[in-house]
């Protein structure tokens, strides 16, 4: 590495006019070398990993390759940022060999804070190995949940409705709730009227999603039959059905905005009374005696 260093410093200063000769402007000419490296490696990662992404038409391999290739820049990036570093201290004319046998003789007692950095990069790599997340996913981590952004060997960046951005420690994830791996599902609850016919409304709401299958401008994200669970529980003013639709990845939201539209629609049409908290006052009117 230092014979690299040391001869790359001899052809600039050989080939260069005399007035580059000056170390802070081969330094910063350099500077510029070791930033257009990073660029052309990061194009040549990204022109890979597409060329692969081409031969198989799969969301979920894609989310996969999407992680992959920023896992990917982040390591050359930070190879090629120690490699810059080491020729600037070189240029300085200060020798490195020294300062890495120190932090040789450092490396117990800078050892526990190191102890993060490590799990970080250990933990990253299993995320990645065992697909737990990937870019693109929806997920939840420590009580944080959002849209996964960006992962590196150090961090995970999720996106949350709000536009808030949540930076969490690879070392620091423990359990991980994805919850969009492979599909999803839209689960909502609907209250009826104690009145409404039971078999009535399940009848409405098949109806209504054989509708939304073959109308919606959503359908194209549902991946099968609504799932009507049943009656799951009576609330004061409702009894409460339950129902799921399995839809592709992060779509479910979208998907059942659109049914819960469909139902209403369909409900209004049937004479399906979505019932509302009510409550009922009686007036007792007293009567004077005399």
């Amino acid at each position: 590495m230092f014979s690299f260093i040391n001869n790359h410093h001899h052809f600039i200063f050989t080939v260069l006019p005399d007035f580059l000769h000056n170390k802070w402007t081969l330094m910063a000419i350099n500077l510029c070398i070791f930033a257009l490296l990073i660029k052309v490696a990061n194009l040549l990662i990204d022109k890979f990993i597409d060329k692969i992404a081409q031969y198989k038409n799969d969301y979920e391999f894609k989310k996969q390759l999407v992680t992959l290739k920023s896992i990917a820049k982040s390591i050359v990036d930070t190879v090629i940022i120690m490699f810059a570093a080491i020729y600037i201290l070189n240029v300085l004319g200060v020798d490195i060999r020294p300062i890495l046998t120190a932090a040789g003789v450092l490396g117990v007692a800078v050892g526990f804070g190191a102890k993060r950095f490590f799990e970080d990069i250990i933990s990253g790599a299993s995320l990645l190995l065992e697909g737990q997340v990937r870019v693109g996913d929806y997920i939840e981590i420590s009580g944080h949940e959002g849209v996964v952004e960006k992962i590196d060997i150090r961090l995970i960046q999720i996106r949350d409705l709000q536009g808030r951005v949540h930076y969490i420690r690879n070392g620091m994830v423990d359990i991980v709730v994805n919850y969009t791996r492979d599909y999803s599902y839209y689960v909502f609850e609907l209250g009826v009227s104690y009145d409404a016919d039971i078999n009535y409304v399940m009848q409405a709401l098949k109806e209504a999603d054989e509708e939304f299958r073959t109308n919606s401008s959503a359908k194209e994200y549902v991946i099968a039959p609504l799932e009507i669970l049943g009656v799951d529980k009576f609330d004061d003013s409702a009894v409460i059905v339950k129902a799921r639709i399995k839809t592709k990845p992060i779509k479910q939201w979208e998907v059942g905005r659109a049914f819960n539209k469909a139902i209403k629609e369909k409900f209004d049409a049937k004479g399906i009374e979505i019932p509302f908290p009510q409550t009922t006052i009686h007036i007792v009117k007293e009567e004077k005696s005399l």
